[in-house]
């Protein structure tokens, strides 16, 4: 994974995209053993860490501990970014970057990375632009569809079309633009300038 480098921890990286891909859920400790498949010692150890660093919230229910990540911790949507561009689709993307094509551009929805719901069924959840080998693209999307036991809803284009259509204020493209995205591949500046 690409937050090793950065985070010593491997139990915490885990942890991580854990509690960031699946916001609002609640954990129990032995629940995050078994789901990572590591020892309860450094579950627990990394947890200590975390509470204490402000990163999670214990609520005891029941003669149980449970552990959610802090909405209001400084970094959130930062962590979650970088676990979106790591793990699952955008990590997927990246790692297979040259077997999908020549991308120039490739971005998650901000909805989708903060797993929050479409507001119209015209909404993406992925834009591709450059030239894709779009049955490996399918594959991709699709194990992503089946982890998230969902539909995404993605697009692709080639650099020219979308040049075109966004020196025509096409609407879906504005649209794209305006909204909050997290860049897998290219400048950010660059797409929207």
């Amino acid at each position: 994974m690409l937050l090793e480098p950065l985070i010593i921890s491997r139990v915490r990286v885990k942890m991580l995209a854990l509690l960031l891909s699946s916001p609002g859920t609640i954990f129990h400790v032995r629940d995050i053993v078994r789901k990572l498949g590591e020892e309860i010692n450094a579950v627990r150890r990394e947890l200590a860490h975390m509470e204490k660093a402000g990163m999670v919230s214990k609520e005891p229910r029941a003669n149980r501990l449970f552990y959610h990540f802090r909405k209001d911790y400084p970094l959130h949507f930062e962590l979650m970014e970088l676990i979106a561009k790591t793990t699952g689709l955008g990590g997927a993307l990246i790692k297979h970057k040259a077997k999908v094509g020549k991308i120039k551009y490739a971005m998650l929805s901000g909805r989708f990375v903060r797993h929050l719901p479409r507001h119209s069924n015209n909404d993406i959840d992925l834009l591709i632009i450059g030239i894709v080998v779009l049955p490996e693209l399918a594959q991709l999307v699709k194990t992503e569809e089946v982890r998230q036991e969902r539909e995404l809803n993605y697009t692709v284009m080639t650099e020219e079309e979308f040049e075109f259509r966004k020196r025509r204020r096409d609407p879906f493209i504005l649209s794209i633009l305006q909204g909050s995205r997290v860049m897998l591949v290219g400048d950010e500046e660059e797409l929207v300038g």
